[in-house]
C-alpha cells in the first residue's frame, strides 16, 4: 500500500513538485473526518475560480473542487494577479452553497483561512492569519524589512446563489522565484509539503468549521469560529499606538472581529481605560490612522475588502469622532479624477487635514 509519506528524495515521484494522484486518492479515501469533492486535477489553468464558477453555473454540487497544478491567471484581493509555477504552488477552488444568513457569509473567507492554518500545521507548517484573507508566517521578511511573511492567499468570489473559495499557496517555491521579498514558501520555512495531502486536509478542515457554522445559523460566536479566528490571527486584538502630532502617543489601538466577521476599531488610552469600539465603513483594511490634537477625532484611510475590477473605495480618508463612537465614520471628499489619498496628516494643534492625493 502506498503511504503519504513513503515517497523516497532519490525518486522523482517523491519530488513534491510532481503531483501524484494516487497520494490525492489515498488521502481522500483515508480522511478521518470525511472529505468533500469531487475533485478535479488540471495540468494547468488561467484561473481555478473560474473554473470553479463555470461549474457552479453547471449546477456543481456543494463541496466539488478544481485543482491545478499550475494556475497561469489567478486573481487576489484588488484583483493582483497570483501566478503559481508548475508544481510549486496549490491553486485550489471549491465550491459552497451556505443556507446560513447572507449577512453571515462574510465569514465564509474566515473560516477558509482557518482551515488553511490548521492543515498547513499538520505538515509542519506554523503560520498565522493577517485579516481579511492572507496566511502568513510571524517575523520580518526574508530582505529584513517589515513582515509578516506571506505564504498565501484566499479569494471568495459569489456566482449565481453560491460562492467559490479560491485559495491560492507557495509551497515549493525557491527563493528566486518569490514575487516579493514579503513573500515566502513552505519549503522556506523549512517544510516539505505534499500538496496531495494539503488539499485533502484543507477540505475536512473547511468542512467541519463551515458545518459548525451552518449549524448555528451563521453566528460565528457560537459555532466557536469567531474565537477560534481570533486565536489564530495575527493581526486582530494587537494593540498598536497612534502617533501624534509633536511626537506624542496617545491612544492605544486595537482591532477585533464583530458578530460578522468585520473588523470594528477599538480605541483606549495606553493605560487600558477608556475603551471605546468605532464602526468602520465597511469590511476592508485601516491603513494611516492618526489622531488629532484637538476635537477629540481620529482619521484613518480604508480600502474596501472586495476591490477590484467591478469598483469600491481604495485608500479613502475617514474621520470619526471619539465623543460619538455610535457615529457613522465620516468621508473627505476629494475633488478630481482620483479620489485615492497617497499620504495626509492633521494640522498641529487642529483637526484640520492635510492631504497628498494621487492626482498630485
Amino acid at each position: 500500500m502506498t503511504s503519504l509519506d513513503s515517497a523516497h528524495p532519490e525518486d522523482p515521484s517523491g519530488d513534491p513538485r510532481h503531483w501524484r494522484d494516487d497520494l490525492l486518492q489515498l488521502a481522500l479515501d483515508t480522511a478521518v473526518e470525511g472529505s468533500w469533492g469531487p475533485v478535479a486535477v488540471l495540468p494547468s489553468t488561467g484561473s481555478t475560480n473560474a473554473d470553479a464558477a463555470d461549474q457552479v453555473r453547471e449546477g456543481a454540487p456543494e463541496g466539488f473542487t478544481v485543482v491545478a497544478d499550475e494556475q497561469t491567471l489567478g486573481r487576489g484581493r484588488l484583483d493582483r494577479s497570483w501566478h503559481s509555477p508548475a508544481g510549486a504552488g496549490l491553486a485550489m477552488s471549491l465550491v459552497l452553497r451556505p443556507v446560513a444568513p447572507e449577512s453571515s457569509w462574510g465569514w465564509v473567507p474566515l473560516l477558509s483561512g482557518l482551515a488553511v492554518v490548521e492543515a498547513l500545521e499538520v505538515q509542519g507548517v506554523t503560520c498565522g492569519l493577517k485579516w481579511p484573507n492572507d496566511v502568513v508566517v510571524d517575523g520580518d521578511a526574508r530582505d529584513g524589512s517589515p513582515g509578516p511573511r506571506k505564504l498565501g492567499g484566499i479569494l471568495v468570489e459569489r456566482v449565481e446563489g453560491a460562492l467559490v473559495v479560491g485559495i491560492g499557496l507557495n509551497v515549493d517555491l525557491r527563493a528566486d522565484e518569490l514575487p516579493v521579498a514579503r513573500a515566502t514558501s513552505c519549503v522556506l520555512e523549512g517544510a516539505v509539503v505534499r500538496r496531495e495531502r494539503l488539499v485533502v486536509d484543507i477540505l475536512g478542515a473547511l468542512r467541519r468549521h463551515y458545518l459548525m457554522w451552518q449549524l448555528a445559523s451563521g453566528d460565528a460566536r457560537r459555532s466557536g469560529a469567531r474565537e477560534a479566528y481570533e486565536q489564530r490571527s495575527l493581526t486582530l486584538g494587537r494593540e498598536v499606538r497612534a502617533l501624534l502630532p509633536g511626537d506624542r502617543v496617545e491612544e492605544g489601538t486595537a482591532y477585533a472581529l464583530d458578530d460578522d466577521g468585520r473588523p470594528v476599531l477599538i480605541t483606549t488610552r495606553l493605560d487600558g481605560s477608556g475603551e471605546r469600539e468605532l464602526e468602520l465603513p465597511g469590511s476592508g483594511t485601516v491603513t494611516n490612522l492618526q489622531s488629532a490634537d484637538r476635537g477629540n477625532v481620529v482619521g484613518y484611510t480604508f480600502t474596501d475588502a472586495s476591490i477590484g475590477k467591478t469598483g469600491g473605495r481604495e485608500s479613502a480618508l475617514f474621520t470619526a469622532s471619539l465623543n460619538d463612537p455610535e457615529a457613522a465614520p465620516t468621508p473627505i471628499e476629494i475633488e478630481g479624477a482620483d479620489p485615492r489619498v497617497d499620504d495626509w496628516r492633521f494640522v498641529p494643534g487642529t483637526d484640520s487635514l492635510l492631504m497628498l492625493t494621487y492626482d498630485g
